[in-house]
């Protein structure tokens, strides 16, 4: 079965690489439902299928649904979910219990799928993907460093990842353009960042909106009648010079900022 550029897909062909994919998830015990995303003709599915917990799968492709279902006819056919998974409502998968994520995932969507996570952190505790390299580095990627920008900051506020091992495009077939990585993402046992979820997304995107500008450019929009505040040295920095817990401390000053203004 031939991959579809539509869907992204590139299919692992090295069985050892899939194998160690499955075996890297290590909450499964006490998080014993496990969602895999895009498994298109089941590389990663084999691995995991046996294991002990609950598993289900979302595949997009109606083609490669009917192969998982040649393929693994011992699978119920109730955990397969033909749909795509940016458009799930996750607290339905597994009646609103949490679980880990897996995949190979697509490329094209696969910060996408991130973002999802990110939104649904309190139902998934690990996830491990796999991912252009480019995009595995930046995820994980600590302040300071070029690649270091929205996504890193976003998904290290809920958790704490690592770079597990790098896969050259020769595994996969077609050979992608690029190189891929996996990385397992486990979340902090404190997601409680201390300011508003909602406004600590618009600070960290507004901020690398100009990368190469000063904050006190791109946050000007933060403080209506703040001249005195952006003069401050603080402003004088670059979104990637700032870690994780400054872009926190830095929401809750526009916080008060605008709780201050809307009081006026």
């Amino acid at each position: 079965m031939k991959a579809k550029k539509s869907f992204g897909q590139h299919f692992l062909n090295r069985p050892e690489i899939a194998e160690k994919i499955a075996g890297s998830l290590t909450l499964t015990e006490k998080y014993p439902r496990v969602l895999e995303v895009g498994p298109g003709r089941g590389a990663l599915t084999q691995h995991l299928i046996n294991k002990n917990y609950e598993l289900k799968l979302v595949e997009a492709d109606k083609d490669m649904i009917e192969a998982i279902h040649k393929n693994f006819m011992n699978f119920k056919p109730d955990n397969i979910i033909a749909k795509d998974f940016l458009k799930l409502d996750l607290t339905k998968i597994f009646d609103n219990q949490p679980f880990c994520l897996i995949g190979n995932f697509p490329y094209n969507i696969s910060t996408q799928i991130l973002f999802a996570m990110i939104d649904n952190h309190e139902l998934v505790p690990e996830m491990v993907g796999m991912f252009q390299r480019e995009v595995a580095e930046r995820v994980v990627s600590k302040s300071g460093n070029k690649v270091y920008g929205i996504i890193s900051v976003l998904v290290q506020a809920f958790y704490d990842g690592v770079l597990l091992f790098g896969v050259d495009k020769s595994c996969f077939t077609p050979p992608p353009n690029v190189q891929s990585a996996v990385i397992r993402l486990i979340r902090k046992e404190n997601t409680d960042i201390g300011c508003d979820e909602k406004l600590f997304r618009r600070v960290v995107k507004q901020a690398f909106s100009q990368r190469r500008k000063m904050l006190r450019n791109t946050l000007k929009i933060f403080f209506p009648n703040g001249e005195a505040i952006l003069s401050e040295p603080f402003f004088e920095k670059r979104p990637e010079q700032l870690s994780l817990e400054e872009f926190i401390e830095l929401t809750k000053r526009i916080e008060k900022t605008i709780d201050v203004t809307s009081k006026k």
